[in-house]
């Protein structure tokens, strides 16, 4: 049995659900988000409070009742709060800056690299080295964070690159001189 699908998710003051056929929607503070889900589960709202029930004990109808649940959740998080993922630039010369609301980085190509956000997420550059993207939707918030990380990847031998805020990269030993 999941427990994390048997989890009621209680809603905040200034949060609406609702529930067409297999579409919910989430409206909050910060704006409002919408997420097909899965046909054979079914979302419930009542007192305050979203509910995921399933038809049966199989193995996908099991596996998709945390997974719709976790999904609600995150909607629900996404309109109260926000989501934001920060990413630091290490490397002589790496900096980021925004020119409007493209982000324009520099990391070592011959040309600076631009990324342009979707609709809904917003890039921030507090310093030249650090890039915090902030979103409503969490798997965008996600998706653009690791395709801005993938322009450079942290390497192991000098651990140059775009990295998650906090993310230890696992240094190699170079060559050694001949003795």
């Amino acid at each position: 049995m999941s427990r994390v699908g048997k989890k009621p998710i209680v809603l905040p003051a200034g949060v609406e659900v609702s529930v067409e056929g297999h579409l919910v929607t989430v409206k909050g503070p910060k704006g409002e988000l919408a997420r097909e889900v899965h046909r054979d589960m079914q979302v419930k709202v009542a007192d305050q409070q979203v509910t995921v029930e399933r038809p049966s004990d199989g193995r996908l109808h099991r596996s998709l009742h945390g997974l719709t649940r976790t999904l609600v959740a995150n909607m629900v998080e996404g309109v109260t709060k926000g989501f934001q993922r920060s990413l630091e630039l290490v490397g002589t010369g790496y900096r980021a800056a925004k020119s409007g609301p493209k982000l324009v980085l520099t990391v070592g190509y011959s040309h600076p690299v631009e990324i342009v956000p979707p609709s809904g997420i917003e890039i921030d550059v507090p310093s030249p080295a650090a890039v915090v993207v902030k979103g409503i939707d969490k798997e965008l918030v996600g998706s653009l964070s690791a395709s801005i990380r993938s322009v450079r990847r942290p390497e192991p031998y000098l651990g140059k690159g775009i990295r998650y805020a906090g993310e230890r990269v696992r240094r190699k030993v170079g060559k050694t001189g001949k003795k």
